[in-house]
């Protein structure tokens, strides 16, 4: 199934028109024409079976057959991750994560963090991509970059990790996950999260993990925490 993303669409709607980037992309690269069944979501759970009914380059405009909607899972995974120096490896991350499945993603910016300034736009293009390529109907919510200290101090419910490097008491990442559990995982930068920003991390009810005895990339270690909260949960 080839999957479409709008999120100008609802249960209420009866037709919609592509803006005019995506209509040329349907009718001309993919050679769609009218009578031709498209698959919508809007990212908030439903599946819409729309049919075209009319196949301009500038404005192709479905009608909507049917509608399925799909419930979320009875899991919550929000990681917030530093970012890498280089941007292809964050992308990489947040690509990947969305396939597999994750709901929420924070760029932090911690102290040893190289990358201070973050862009989201282009972020926003790759985890729609990457919904659309593993067939997902929940579109993973991407928070605006925020420093460390002003995330640990917001409100967060569930169950608060930290995984970090420094060679002091921890638990293995896999004996602390649960199913059917909200979890909030920190990832930190290339340098590792500040010895000030894991004893505030702990302060703040974060608990210490580890993801095993490998020293990890940020990119990996996100997606290895990502998979193990999903295999948890299968």
């Amino acid at each position: 199934m080839q999957l479409f993303y709008t999120l100008e669409i609802n249960s209420a709607t009866s037709e919609f028109s592509f803006d005019k980037e995506e209509s040329k992309h349907i009718v001309k690269v993919l050679r769609k024409k009218e009578g031709d069944i498209l698959h919508v979501t809007n990212g908030l759970g439903f599946l819409f079976i729309t049919e075209i009914i009319l196949a301009s380059e500038k404005k192709c405009t479905v009608k909507i057959n049917s509608t399925e909607e799909y419930h979320k899972t009875d899991f919550y995974l929000h990681l917030a991750v530093a970012p890498t120096k280089m941007n292809e490896r964050y992308e990489w991350f947040l690509e990947k994560a969305t396939e597999i499945g994750i709901h929420e993603i924070t760029p932090i910016i911690c102290d040893h963090s190289e990358r201070k300034i973050i862009k989201t736009e282009r972020f926003d293009k790759i985890i729609q991509s990457a919904m659309k390529q593993s067939n997902q109907f929940y579109l993973p919510k991407l928070n605006n970059p925020v420093s460390f200290k002003d995330f640990i101090n917001q409100e967060h419910s569930g169950e608060l990790l930290i995984a970090h490097c420094e060679e002091t008491q921890k638990r293995l990442l896999k004996e602390v996950l649960k199913p059917k559990e909200k979890y909030t995982i920190l990832i930190g930068p290339e340098g590792d999260f500040s010895e000030k920003e894991i004893t505030s991390a702990i302060q703040n009810k974060f608990i210490p993990v580890s993801l095993g005895n490998t020293r990890l990339r940020t990119e990996t270690a996100a997606i290895v925490a990502c998979h193990s909260v999903i295999f948890a949960n299968e």
